[in-house]
């Protein structure tokens, strides 16, 4: 069977009946547009109107268009272009110059009364609306996901069952493994892919056409060429599974000697229970808000873009030339650019990881003074600030903060002025001594005691690790350093800042969203009726609706996932949630779940829709220790659970729905990735949740003196932010006559960011920097910088940023096209491997090379922070013994 194309002879029957039906209520006797001469638009004209009305258009794209052009009519053109600019005219990842000649186009009578002197501009508009209706309406998507679709390729086989739970298993057993470790080894999906390619063409080479028939349809071992459906399903399961359970940090946290000590903890039945809990909890919210961030196609999700032009190099590879930088054609494939990127990648990764590790920690400007405490507080990338123009000759250092080929250009940019902003904060804190910040490191994630020592959260609990008044009265408040008070209050402006961003900029597409829901609530109720010509009517016009790109229109040949598969998912989760809590001696209300799903519920639309047009997320862990906290104060455990729910439920949703866009845009069947998720989580959770005891008996376990650098670098923070947030409570930190309670004004800040810019662009629309403020980006960059991370690790994610997005792409789109997305994946999977490898055959031996480029970089401050302030003479500072609020 031929694919499904939208164009030409391979017309979807579906989109064809509904371009009948919108044409139908058109206006039939409109003017076809022609050129000044009367002629009809030539191929250079189309190249020409794309290039002067600033359209993104590949070679390819202008050819495909020019086919139809001439059967778009205008009247059909003004219809889309509205549609499109209701949609797009606060999206960022749309040209603000295209925004600008769509509302010229719209909003200029003379356009309508004589088409022929705005040829150029009425062509433009003819392929944009092609474009937007036929394809994708961004050029990112068109460059990796093809509008095409065929139903007969092999999705779900018996294949990719065993390959997909044997990656799951394996990849799910070294992630959780070595998640205590300093630093993690971490195995990605793109990996996964790479190695699945052999795997898969061995079995489709080894094994025989044989198989059974069930239901009508018949599953055979070998059903032919191994297709890109089956290999992204198995790409799916691994980035499903390769997620380590949050109930790792609760457990670990509960049972060892060192933190909780409860032995409880250690039963596989709790342990079971919670994960599973904590894992598929977040799966049922995310496929009840499929219609908000998944289906339309303003929904990108730019971190899926890598994984498709990967699949895309391994399955629709073409060796077409296309021109790039130094005035070269480029003719090589993708799939040998990406293994020679790959091999470039793994070798060069030697140097700063192991060889010359100065080369990833390049604070070269603190090897002038070392011991200069005010310099290294600037320009330390270790201690200080990091405000160095070039920190860094490790990829996996530049991309700490985000994947610049991958994450829009504007993403990139809000953030690191968000970061700017908040290192003047936080050099204001420090130099003037607020909150005594001047006796701490400048910028440091962890917390202290009066001593200006780490703080010791023992000395302030009893036996059964409950708050003790009394012991917190005679030893210290907590304080935080500059740099951690400084993402306290970006935090706190990042949550009202998305809400209300996306409750002014996108209210239109959930209003929307709830109208389909709704919809299809009704649909349900009355499904034993036939359907009357109204609701089919009904039906067609939903498919040309807001949002309904051609890949959703092919997706709506299958079936879709029902709700109730989805409200049972939630139901189990729930389930199981209660009885890990309440089958054990915890402590914790089971109307804690309940709580984290309410977070959910109000947070996961808003963060959804910011996640799938910036490519960024905003994590709800501060705002669910905050709320939880308040509302379990001197209960560590249960605020432990409270964050698990309230922030791993959105996160993980959120990472359900990014998988869910992967599998919408490969077209594979929507009941095929539900069937995939969840086996692969189920394994990953009965892994996992297999291997906490293994990891607790490690000698040492999560001590400076761990075997292997087991050290559990996020227990021992998660321990900490259990004590500071459940057992003290920030009530005593952020309430009425706590030390941090001005840093509460992060709320009120982060609604009047939102005011500012809308009004910057509501009275100023024709400056175009001006449309690409995001005040939620922005507010997030003052938390994604700092505390333990610096200045350094944001800036050579903007150099990168720029030279894809700002230099390659505009100049030579084409290759762009082809190259960029792969070379992003090239470059995370030779990291990967390369660590892997390292850490097995270097490190566990203990092998490595003593010399100056391995040391250099932790001389001085760099070594040991340096403080701005000595001690008082009396050894402490802040308030007497028993005068803590």
């Amino acid at each position: 069977m031929k694919d499904i194309h939208p164009y030409g002879e391979k017309e979807s029957p579906l989109v064809d009946a509904e371009r009948k039906t919108s044409d139908e209520k058109l206006d039939a006797s409109v003017v076809e547009v022609r050129a000044p001469d009367g002629s009809t638009p030539d191929h250079e004209a189309l190249n020409s109107a794309a290039k002067h009305m600033h359209l993104e258009m590949t070679q390819d794209d202008i050819d495909i268009a020019e086919e139809r052009l001439n059967g778009m009519t205008l009247e059909r053109t003004r219809h889309i272009m509205q549609q499109f600019l209701d949609l797009h005219e606060h999206d960022q990842n749309i040209s603000s110059d295209t925004i600008a000649d769509i509302r010229t186009f719209l909003r200029d009578p003379d356009v309508m009364a004589h088409p022929e002197k705005h040829s150029e501009l009425v062509n433009a508009m003819k392929m944009e609306a092609l474009i937007a209706t036929e394809n994708s309406p961004y050029a990112e998507v068109r460059a990796v996901v093809d509008p095409v679709d065929n139903p007969n390729d092999p999705s779900l086989t018996i294949r990719v069952w065993v390959v997909g739970i044997i990656f799951s298993g394996a990849g799910a057993f070294v992630n959780e493994l070595f998640s205590i470790r300093q630093p993690s080894v971490t195995i990605t999906s793109n990996v996964a892919q790479l190695l699945a390619f052999p795997a898969m063409k061995f079995l489709e080479r080894v094994l025989p056409d044989k198989g059974f028939t069930l239901f009508g349809t018949r599953h055979s071992l070998n059903p032919g060429p191994f297709s890109r459906k089956e290999h992204m399903l198995i790409t799916i399961m691994a980035n499903t599974a390769f997620a380590t359970p949050y109930t790792a940090y609760v457990i670990l946290t509960q049972a060892l000697p060192i933190f909780f000590n409860q032995s409880y903890s250690r039963n596989y039945g709790y342990q079971l229970l919670n994960t599973l809990s904590t894992n598929f909890i977040g799966y049922g919210l995310a496929g009840l808000t499929r219609r908000f961030i998944v289906w339309p196609s303003y929904c990108v999700w730019p971190l899926s873009l890598s994984t498709m032009a990967l699949n895309k190099a391994f399955h629709a590879d073409t060796q077409s030339s296309v021109p790039g930088p130094f005035k070269k054609l480029y003719s090589i494939s993708r799939l040998r650019f990406f293994m020679y990127t790959l091999i470039g990648v793994f070798v060069y990764f030697w140097f700063p990881n192991f060889i010359f590790q100065a080369t990833s920690t390049f604070n070269w400007m603190s090897w002038i003074a070392p011991d200069n405490g005010p310099l290294n507080n600037i320009v330390g990338s270790v201690n200080g600030l990091g405000v160095n123009p070039w920190p860094t000759f490790d990829w996996n250092t530049a991309t700490v903060a985000g994947q610049p080929w991958v994450t829009p250009l504007f993403t990139v940019v809000n953030l690191y002025i968000g970061a700017i902003m908040a290192m003047f904060m936080i050099i204001g804190f420090y130099w003037n001594n607020t909150f005594n910040t001047s006796y701490l490191p400048i910028n440091s994630n962890r917390v202290f005691d009066r001593y200006g020592v780490r703080y010791n959260v023992s000395r302030i609990l009893d036996d059964r690790g409950v708050f003790v008044e009394e012991a917190y009265q005679q030893y210290s408040e907590p304080y935080m350093a500059a740099g951690n008070i400084t993402i306290y209050f970006w935090f706190f402006a990042a949550y009202s800042s998305t809400v209300c961003y996306v409750l002014l900029y996108h209210r239109r597409e959930i209003a929307h969203g709830f109208r389909s829901l709704w919809r299809d609530i009704k649909k349900a109720f009355r499904s034993w009726r036939s359907k009357t010509s109204a609701e089919e009517a009904a039906e067609v016009e939903d498919a040309d609706d807001l949002g309904a790109d051609i890949h959703l229109r092919l997706m709506r040949r299958y079936k879709e996932v029902p709700e109730w598969w989805y409200l049972t998912c939630l139901v189990l989760s729930v389930a199981f949630g209660i009885s890990g809590l309440a089958g054990f001696p915890t402590g914790v209300s089971p109307g804690i779940v309940f709580y984290g799903l309410l977070l959910a519920a109000i947070f996961l639309v808003p963060l959804g829709i910011i996640g799938a047009v910036t490519g960024n997320a905003i994590t709800l862990n501060v705002l669910a220790q905050f709320i939880g906290g308040s509302i379990v104060e001197g209960n560590a455990i249960s605020l432990n659970y409270f964050k698990t729910y309230g922030y791993i439920t959105t996160a993980h949703a959120l990472n359900f729905a990014n998988d869910l866009k992967v599998g919408h845009y490969t077209k594979i069947p929507p009941r095929h990735t539900f069937a995939a998720q969840m086996v692969a989580t189920l394994v990953s959770s009965v892994v996992c949740s297999a291997l906490f005891n293994f990891q607790m008996d490690l000698k040492n376990v999560c001590t400076t003196e761990a075997t292997f650098r087991m050290t559990c670098p996020g227990q021992n923070t998660f321990f900490t932010a259990a004590v500071f947030w459940g057992s003290i409570g920030p009530r005593k930190i952020f309430g009425a006559g706590g030390r941090y309670t001005l840093i509460l004004l992060g709320f009120p800040v982060g609604v009047a960011l939102v005011g500012i810019c809308w009004a910057l662009q509501k009275f100023f629309p024709r400056v175009k920097i001006f449309r690409y403020l995001h005040p939620a980006l922005i507010c997030t960059g003052g938390v994604t910088a700092w505390a333990p991370y610096n200045l350094s690790y944001m800036t050579p994610l903007l150099y990168l940023s720029l030279a894809s997005w700002a230099w390659i792409k505009p100049r030579y789109l084409d290759w762009w096209s082809k190259y960029n997305y792969i070379a992003n994946a090239a470059f995370s999977a030779g990291i990967a491997i390369s660590a892997v490898i390292i850490f097995f055959t270097m490190n566990i031996p203990k092998l490595e090379i003593a010399w100056w480029g391995n040391e250099v970089m932790y001389n001085g401050c760099e070594g040991a922070a340096c403080r701005r302030l000595p001690l008082p003479d009396s050894g402490f500072f802040g308030p007497e013994l028993g005068q803590f609020n």
